[in-house]
């Protein structure tokens, strides 16, 4: 019989292979698996055949019902010690009865990135005004995604752009927040000797899934703006664009005679990558920070990005390429990292400084089990001491149990 029980309750079913998200899900899976917890995933998506081996893992799944007492039953039978709710939407869903039903468990949120972000950054993005939080701050997603941060005990901050955001700007208790980054294995010595080199690569590439808007509006800002210019400066480079689930608009781009192919879901992410000189990700809008730059760091590919795209990644290191915003700037910077070597080998330097200081499952790893363990024997007080999220409890599971019936 094990000590410790751990739900997740997924908004869907993770992908490592095809998400950030996905990835992100994992990495917390691994980390409660050889911390011998005996794991139970649940969501009320359907599965759609490319999530992780379940069995081989050792772990449990359900599939949960939106507003159904069966999941009261359900969740009593588990009795679990820690739930960890995949983004705001399932602690709005499934929070209350959480508390109702088990209420000495400990309620992890993952926020994955801040919801409410991407969506105010959206908005500004298509009424061509500058981004403000205030704004922000007025959104009712904000709203929601905030109070769900006080309902939980603990909140995962995944960039430290966030963190100063919640602290600074919304005011969340730092005890009700945990920085916690993508946790990825150390970019050793051997690995960086076996990348390819400077000259064994060519062309630029972006990757991103089709279920993600930012990585949408990416691709189209690319072909429109961007890369017209820079194949005009470098007539023999190709832009290679990759990604799970793109959509027909996105594959209608594809365009062999301007250099700019869509090649769908790469089936190895570290061998794709290795391939290219640069990787191009003049992201517009978005959160958290990105699957995509960190990968390119672990494998050896520079990147071109926003302040957007490198937000909360790098702390005070120099970024592994360039980050600029202005489209003349994004031209210029992605050539000229291109075609000089120095400065490209210098980059990718950088991209494993980075790594290796800010990501490392080994730094990080601990934290998480300190908070938790921390947590568990102090919770009582830690709950008494989150007025805020006392009341926010109170009164939700006032409305949510009423619309629920």
């Amino acid at each position: 019989m094990y000590s410790k029980r751990l739900l997740i309750i997924g908004f869907t079913w993770p992908e490592p292979k095809a998400t950030a998200a996905g990835s992100r899900m994992l990495q917390l899976i691994h980390f409660f698996l050889e911390d011998s917890y005996q794991i139970t995933f649940a969501s009320t998506a359907k599965q759609c055949g490319d999530e992780l081996d379940w069995e081989a893992l050792g772990i449990q799944t359900a599939t949960i019902a939106l507003n159904d007492s069966s999941f009261d039953v359900f969740i009593k039978n588990l009795n679990p010690t820690v739930v960890v709710f995949d983004r705001y939407l399932t602690e709005e869903q499934f929070g209350w009865r959480v508390a109702e039903q088990v209420p000495e468990a400990l309620r992890v949120l993952d926020t994955e990135d801040l919801h409410s972000l991407r969506y105010a950054r959206k908005e500004a993005l298509k009424n061509g005004a500058p981004f403000h939080t205030n704004q922000w701050l007025l959104e009712d997603i904000t709203k929601r995604e905030l109070a769900s941060i006080y309902r939980s005990d603990v909140s995962l901050i995944i960039s430290s752009y966030e963190m100063k955001l919640l602290q600074e700007v919304a005011s969340i208790p730092e005890s009700l927040l945990l920085h916690l980054p993508f946790m990825v294995e150390k970019v050793e010595t051997a690995a960086i000797e076996s990348w390819p080199s400077f000259d064994k690569r060519q062309h630029m590439m972006f990757i991103g899934t089709g279920k993600h808007a930012p990585n949408i509006d990416c691709t189209q800002y690319m072909i429109n703006t961007i890369w017209p210019r820079i194949r005009n400066i470098l007539p023999k480079a190709e832009l290679h664009v990759y990604g799970s689930y793109l959509p027909e608009h996105i594959q209608s781009l594809h365009r062999p005679h301007q250099g700019f192919l869509v090649k769908g879901k790469a089936d190895c992410v570290s061998k794709t990558m290795q391939q290219y000189r640069i990787q191009l990700a003049p992201l517009r809008f978005g959160a958290g920070i990105k699957g995509k730059l960190l990968d390119a760091m672990r494998y050896g590919t520079p990147s071109i990005t926003t302040s957007i795209g490198a937000e909360g990644m790098h702390g005070n290191l120099p970024w592994n390429g360039y980050i600029v915003n202005e489209p003349m700037d994004i031209v210029e910077k992605s050539v000229d990292l291109y075609s000089k070597e120095a400065k490209w080998k210098k980059a990718q330097q950088n991209g494993v400084d980075i790594v290796n200081k800010l990501f490392t499952k080994a730094n990080l790893l601990p934290l998480l089990k300190e908070r938790i363990d921390w947590l568990k024997r102090d919770l009582t007080l830690h709950r008494t001491q989150n007025v805020i999220g006392g009341m926010l409890r109170h009164h939700t599971m006032a409305s949510t149990k009423y619309m629920g019936k």
